[in-house]
């Protein structure tokens, strides 16, 4: 059996790393907003060169939150892609905004500046570009788009960290970038967890009232805000995790050119990130019109797969009547298509030519 992800191995590597920073909170007794945060915070933002890097309890939060700060409400579009996790147009929702839904590049599964630029309306406050599967979208030409219509650009680098767009690392373009840790993620806490970036003074302090009951100091309270907190022991353990991301990152890397080699003779579509635009490969994603003859043969030899995603956003209930979309051919196909492969760092030569075995066979190979 070959798993879609493997945390074990990762753990058994940083086991000893890992229990001493756990240990130290626990003898601390420091537990919420300790130094921990302060440090993960700060080494956050030096990573990502960023002025600003503010934890929160999940990625779904940063996305609400950073659409608060950036005053987004009802009457508002927001311009976002329907290929994703569900995360992003529901922070829509639940600013009272609408989801606009554009169709995204057949190659990078981005949406681009060209599919933005024919949905902006007089009622458009924002875009927020997804950094789909770990390939930075083209930021630099959605910036300019942006600046030019004086909309937010909030980034969804929730899948991303550590990728780069035209040199920058993502969420240090926009206005603000949104991270998720959940422990499937490049950098994966053991639990929930959520970083919100900016180079924006404003923005950090607003950000920092709604996470902390709109509350600058104690007992005062200037806005209605959430509770949302990255606890002291899952920033111990992103300390640790973050100063290895670098390495497990290439490792991602390394294993997606063994599959793209093991694959390149076959008539499937693999990922080929353009030269400015990388690609840290939370998911090794492929095309296929024999998609559900391949996963017959992986499930045949217990091997994970999965399909991110099977249906387009806005022809899901949740967004009926809160969301609209332009034509989206390109995401209409990619989600009869998609297939992603096991990918986690430690994967091995040995697991990586079995998977493309099984699909080379699926082929009639």
């Amino acid at each position: 059996m070959i798993p879609m992800l493997d945390l074990k191995l990762q753990h058994a590597m940083l086991r000893e790393e890992i229990d001493a920073a756990i240990s130290g909170v626990l003898a601390s007794t420091q537990f919420i907003q300790g130094e921990n945060v302060r440090e993960f915070e700060a080494e956050a933002a030096e990573y990502l060169g960023v002025r600003h890097a503010l934890s929160c309890n999940s990625g779904s939060d940063a996305l609400h939150l950073a659409l608060r700060a950036c005053n987004i409400g009802p009457g508002d579009e927001v311009i976002t892609t329907p290929f994703s996790f569900a995360a992003a147009a529901e922070a829509i929702g639940h600013v009272g905004a609408t989801a606009v839904f554009v169709d995204i590049d057949p190659h990078t599964f981005n949406i681009t500046a060209a599919s933005i630029e024919p949905a902006i309306t007089d009622r458009t406050r924002a875009i927020l570009p997804v950094h789909l599967f770990g390939q930075a979208a083209d930021m630099e030409a959605i910036c300019e788009l942006a600046g030019r219509h004086e909309l937010r650009v909030i980034e969804d680098c929730a899948q991303s960290f550590g990728a780069r767009s035209n040199g920058t690392p993502t969420g240090g373009m926009g206005d603000a970038g949104c991270f998720s840790f959940f422990p499937s993620k490049n950098l994966g806490g053991y639990g929930d967890g959520g970083l919100f970036t900016t180079n924006s003074d404003l923005l950090a302090e607003h950000f920092s009232l709604l996470k902390n009951h709109g509350s600058p100091i104690r007992n005062r309270h200037q806005v209605l805000g959430w509770n949302s907190r990255l606890d002291e022991l899952q920033a111990a353990v992103l300390r640790v995790k973050l100063r290895h991301l670098d390495a497990f990152n290439r490792k991602r890397i390394d294993a997606a050119t063994r599959y793209t080699r093991g694959l390149e003779a076959l008539p499937v579509q693999t990922p080929q990130p353009p030269g400015d635009l990388s690609h840290v490969f939370h998911q090794y994603t492929l095309l296929s019109p024999k998609r559900d003859a391949i996963i017959e043969r992986l499930q045949q030899a217990q091997i994970g797969h999965a399909v991110y995603y099977p249906q387009p956003l806005p022809s899901q209930q949740a967004f009926s009547g809160i969301s609209r979309s332009l034509e989206l051919r390109h995401t209409e196909a990619t989600c009869r298509q998609c297939l992603s492969l096991p990918m986690f760092p430690e994967i091995s030569k040995t697991q990586i030519e079995t998977v493309v075995g099984m699909i080379q066979q699926a082929h009639g190979g």
